[in-house]
C-alpha cells in the first residue's frame, strides 16, 4: 500500500513538473513574440517565434536535405564515438603504465577548442562527409572513455572478489561485472557526448564542407537571413534532443530504471 501511494505521489510530481515546462515555454514564447512585435523589430536584427516557422516551412526543401546529411554524420559519428571511447576507457583501465602516462592527456584533451584543429581534419580528410564523421566521433570519444575509466575505478573490490572466487577469470569479470557495476557512468558519459555531437557536426561543417547544417547555416547569416539562422538552431537542438532520448532509451532497456540501482529490494 505504502509503494502505490509513493508511485502516485511521484507520478503527480513528475505531471505537475511538465506542467510547469510546458507553461513555462509557452509564456516564453509569448514574450518573445510579443516584444519583437510591439518594438517593432527588424527580421533581419531577430526574428519572432512566427517569422521563424514561416521561414522553416519556407526553406523546408532546403533545409531537409541539409538536415539528412548533418544527422548522418551526427548518428554515425556518436556510435563511432560510443565504441571507441569504451574501448579506450578499458584499455586505460587495464593498462596502469598506459593510463599514468597518457590519462592527463586524453583529460586535457576535452578541452582543445575544435576550430583550432577542424583545419587539421580538413587537409587529411578534405570536405567530405567521411571527415566530418571522423571528426565528429574524435570529438564525442573523450567525455566517454574519460566516464568508463573513471566508472570503472570506482567499482568496489568485493565485486571482482566475490566473481572470481567463484571461479570467473578477469576477463569475465571485467565484461560481464565491472562493465555492468560501471554502466551508469558510462552512460553519463555517453549522454555527455550526445549533447554536444550534432553542434560539432555543424561547426565542423561550417569550417569547409560541401554540404550539411553548417554550409546551409554559412548561406542563411552571409545573405542576412536570420529566421533561417534561428531554424537551423531548432533543427540542432531537435537531433540533439532525439539522440538524448534514444541514449536513455537504450540506458533504460539495458540497465533498467535507476530506482532499481537505488532500491534493490523493491
Amino acid at each position: 500500500m505504502d509503494t502505490q501511494r509513493k508511485d502516485q505521489e511521484e507520478r503527480r510530481e513528475r505531471v505537475k513538473d511538465r506542467i510547469a515546462t510546458t507553461t513555462a515555454v509557452i509564456v516564453l514564447l509569448a514574450v518573445w513574440e510579443g516584444w519583437v512585435r510591439l518594438a517593432h523589430i527588424p527580421a533581419s536584427m531577430f526574428s519572432s517565434p512566427t517569422q521563424i516557422v514561416q521561414a522553416t516551412i519556407d526553406a523546408w526543401p532546403t533545409l531537409w536535405p541539409a538536415t539528412q546529411v548533418t544527422a548522418f554524420e551526427g548518428f554515425v559519428g556518436f556510435a563511432f564515438a560510443v565504441l571507441s571511447g569504451i574501448l579506450v576507457g578499458i584499455a586505460f583501465y587495464c593498462f596502469r603504465t598506459l593510463n599514468a602516462a597518457l590519462y592527463p592527456l586524453l583529460y586535457a584533451a576535452q578541452t582543445m577548442p575544435l576550430i583550432t584543429i577542424a583545419p587539421l581534419f580538413l587537409i587529411w580528410f578534405g570536405f567530405e562527409i567521411s571527415g566530418k564523421i571522423v571528426i565528429t566521433a574524435f570529438w564525442g570519444l573523450f567525455p566517454i572513455a574519460v566516464q568508463t575509466i573513471r566508472g570503472l575505478k570506482a567499482v568496489p573490490q568485493f565485486y571482482s572478489d566475490v566473481a572470481l572466487t567463484c571461479g570467473a577469470t578477469p576477463v569475465w569479470t571485467l565484461w560481464h561485472v565491472k562493465l555492468r557495476v560501471a554502466a551508469r557512468q558510462i552512460f553519463g558519459g555517453v549522454r555527455i557526448s550526445a549533447a554536444y555531437i550534432f553542434a560539432t557536426a555543424t561547426t565542423a561543417e561550417y569550417l569547409g564542407a560541401r554540404k550539411g547544417l553548417g554550409i546551409w547555416l554559412q548561406a542563411a547569416y552571409n545573405s542576412f537571413r536570420t529566421p533561417l539562422i534561428f531554424s537551423a538552431t531548432i533543427v540542432i537542438v531537435a537531433l540533439t534532443v532525439l539522440l538524448m532520448a534514444i541514449v536513455n532509451v537504450c540506458e533504460r532497456v539495458l540497465l533498467g530504471p535507476v530506482e532499481n540501482d537505488e532500491n534493490p529490494d523493491e
